[in-house]
């Protein structure tokens, strides 16, 4: 766009030009892609509902679990180890944990009467000891269950561990975990689940407890998906894992509440859709702590000595992770949607103009395979790519461009000539532009044909085949006999050593069209006069103004392109008939000089 400078070119509109092809192949696959395309994007709107303007779910949760189990457990206190038959309800194995979850025990290990005083360590690699200089008065390991007191104590039989003062009896670190486990019953334990919601951009509230919920129901994915009461050992089914196993060690499952709603009153529908996951590893091997457990103890006293009894707790947190959106009809987010999706129907556009690009004729242009009736696609897309494309080359003071009469495309030339002469220098071939008809109409009727003179056949009048004899002031690269030496400084005189020809033979300016179309004054002055017809043409300006209006005509008849004209070079031969016949009144000639 051009830089505004004044108040009429800012309030200017500019819009594409259109190049509209007639073709059956490219129409029919336009249309494909484009009802393609029409018929991905309402589906998308429709089956996604982007007309809806969405918003994150925000959400509380409360649980109950309820169930009873009997546990017969073997206990150890004072060394001494004994069975107690015990019944656990809620307040025994759930556990309030922060955020949105909730934990069921399913097996503990028990160590009761623990006091504090000295006793031996548990027996382990670290702790085994024959005498006090393997033990370090108050030396603590994470892994140690007190402070060591430098003595080496008798443990068992003949096996001595060092002595810490802790909690005592010590927890025995290597007992395993009863199997099966103590609250195996926990399976058939149920869970009610209340999830609050709200979206406060809708100003919409709900909750998952359908009004008159039957409060004996069970989840069941099929029969009853509505239900917010789930049984244990089903939510462990509908992930394929076994409540029994897992109840052992412990693990992590997370329940998941997804709400999709659909908040516009003539498709008003917003209910949960639950499903289950397991969260923890359960292919880690026991090196590496697998199940979820921890510890807790219950404080008492006993003959006025304080005491506790340490559990180790195994058992199954239950995640519940709440997430979705609401969504509801929002004129602005289906403009958005519908003005994003417009760019969807360019794809088209892109499609075909790759195809014109590719199979253009660059293949049949080749000269090592002729054209051919496979090669005739390629040459409908040439003719459709020269309509729609136009190449031009960024224009510098070292681009010129040369013509011979003996070559049927021009040359290019981009570089710097150093003192060669420019009739040597090879340069690039480009094709020559095509010769646009229609400026023959700026031609003086006397340049038409004349009627046919009956009995006569007509001739055709080429280049006479003889080269004008050369001379001994005719320079070296002249090839037809006419060129003069150039008149310009040396720095600049390989500009005009160029020729109409690259090899010998009769010079262009002994051609009759030459003479009619460059040289002719009558038709000069009629082009001068058809650009500007109320021009004066003063007797002292009008051999310069014919001068360059010829050298305008020869370089337009050579080179077509008014773009390659621009830095054409006219051959030596030329440019000296064309002085000679308009001869400058004082002075010498500039020669040629680049627009940029």
């Amino acid at each position: 766009m051009p830089a505004c400078c004044s108040w009429s070119e800012v309030f200017q509109y500019e819009t594409n030009k259109v190049t509209r092809i007639q073709s059956v192949n490219y129409g029919t696959i336009k249309w494909i892609l484009h009802v393609i395309i029409f018929s991905y994007v309402c589906f998308a709107l429709v089956s996604d509902k982007l007309y809806q303007r969405k918003e994150p779910v925000i959400s509380s949760v409360h649980t109950k679990v309820k169930g009873i189990a009997e546990v017969t457990a073997e206990v150890m206190e004072n060394g001494v180890k004994r069975s107690v038959q015990s019944v656990f309800d809620t307040a025994d194995y759930t556990f309030p944990l922060q955020g949105n979850s909730f934990f069921v025990m399913t097996n503990f290990l028990k160590t009761e009467g623990q006091e504090q005083r000295l006793c031996p360590e548990n027996p382990t690699r670290r702790t085994l000891c024959s005498s006090d200089r393997g033990c370090k008065k108050g030396w603590m390991d994470p892994q140690s269950k007190g402070i060591q007191t430098g003595r080496c104590i008798v443990y068992k039989g003949n096996q001595k561990t060092c002595e810490v003062a802790a909690w005592c009896p010590t927890e025995a670190v290597e007992e395993k975990p009863p199997r099966p486990a103590l609250l195996s019953s926990a399976e058939n334990f149920t869970v009610l689940i209340k999830n609050n919601i709200d979206f406060p951009g809708h100003n919409y509230t709900t909750r998952n407890i359908l009004p008159g919920l039957n409060i004996s129901c069970t989840f069941h994915k099929t029969q009853n998906p509505q239900c917010p009461i789930f049984r244990l050992g089903d939510i462990f089914q509908e992930t394929g894992d076994n409540f029994s196993e897992v109840a052992i060690q412990g693990g992590i499952m997370g329940i998941e509440i997804y709400w999709d709603c659909n908040l516009d009153s003539w498709s008003h529908r917003c209910r949960p859709k639950y499903s289950f996951r397991r969260l923890d590893d359960k292919t880690t091997n026991e090196s590496l702590y697998p199940g979820y457990n921890f510890r807790y103890a219950k404080y008492y006293k006993e003959n006025n000595v304080e005491k506790r009894t340490l559990i180790k707790v195994f058992g199954i947190r239950f995640d519940i992770l709440v997430f979705g959106t609401g969504g509801k009809f929002d004129i602005i987010q289906l403009v958005v949607y519908i003005g994003s999706t417009l760019s969807y129907f360019g794809l088209a556009t892109v499609f075909i103009d790759f195809l014109i690009n590719t199979y253009s004729s660059t293949f049949c242009r080749s000269r090592v395979y002729p054209c051919c009736k496979c090669c005739e696609p390629c040459a409908v897309n040439e003719y459709y790519y020269r309509k729609k494309c136009e190449s031009i080359v960024e224009p510098k003071p070292t681009l010129k461009y040369v013509s011979f009469v003996d070559e049927p495309h021009i040359r290019m030339i981009d570089k710097q000539l150093l003192g060669k002469s420019l009739q040597h220098v090879k340069g690039q071939e480009v094709p020559r532009p095509l010769m646009d008809f229609a400026d023959l109409t700026k031609l003086p009727l006397s340049l038409h044909d004349p009627p046919p003179i009956p009995g006569q056949p007509e001739e055709m009048q080429p280049l006479r085949e003889e080269a004008t004899p050369k001379s001994r002031d005719r320079p070296s690269w002249c090839q037809c006999g006419s060129c003069l030496p150039s008149q310009l400084p040396e720095s600049r005189r390989c500009l005009e050593e160029l020729c109409c020809r690259r090899k010998p033979g009769a010079c262009i300016t002994t051609s009759q069209l030459f003479g009619k179309l460059v040289l002719s004054r009558h038709a000069l002055q009629l082009l001068l006069l058809y650009q500007e017809p109320l021009m004066a043409l003063e007797a002292e300006a009008t051999n310069d103004r014919l001068r360059h209006c010829a050298y305008r005509c020869y370089t337009t008849w050579r080179f077509g392109s008014q773009d390659v004209a621009d830095f054409a070079i006219l051959p030596s031969c030329c440019r000296w008939r064309i002085r000679k016949e308009f001869p400058k009144s004082e002075g010498p000639y500039s020669g040629f000089r680049s627009p940029y």
